[in-house]
């Protein structure tokens, strides 16, 4: 394989997520190395967040599993444990199934980047831990739910003990 040039990769601005959850993902842009590459089993991405950017939802999934290394800047990473300051050179990792909402939150003053890899599953499920929002990958098709599996209608909220609001 020849080498890559980071700068020739496709660059991702926009978010998957519907309103009001795609405009939160301001200041995050991503560049698609594996696609670059013609990968296809997984992704790999370079994330960049400018100062007060978050990567994500803070979220879990069913099928993927994933890794992350921090290559420039300072992070916070967040998760159901709580908070983990990351700089270069930290890594981290997510089996898939396990149920540990994360993200990382660019809290510097300053760009900050971290490149992750993430199996590509025919089918998956993306939980986000603290809104009521999973998404579901079959075939390529992209649809989301609420937590109970209802259709995604619009945001609503989660009272306390799951009850609807």
């Amino acid at each position: 394989m020849p080498k890559i040039d980071p700068d020739q990769a496709p660059v991702k601005t926009d978010s998957v997520y519907p309103e009001p959850y795609s405009s939160q993902m301001a200041g995050r842009s991503s560049r698609r190395l594996g696609e670059l590459a013609g990968l296809t089993q997984f992704g790999v991405n370079l994330v960049t967040l400018e100062p007060g950017a978050v990567a994500s939802l803070r979220h879990w999934h069913l099928n993927e599993d994933e890794f992350a290394i921090v290559v420039a800047g300072q992070l916070t990473l967040v998760e159901d444990e709580g908070e983990t300051p990351m700089a270069p050179g930290d890594c981290a990792a997510w089996k898939a199934g396990v149920a540990n909402g994360h993200r990382f939150i660019n809290r510097s003053d300053a760009p900050a980047s971290f490149l992750v890899v993430g199996s590509k599953a025919p089918i998956e499920v993306a939980t986000y831990s603290d809104v009521d929002l999973q998404l579901h990958i079959k075939g390529g098709d992209i649809r989301f739910t609420y937590h109970d599996g209802s259709d995604w209608a619009g945001h609503r909220d989660i009272a306390p003990r799951g009850e609807r609001k």
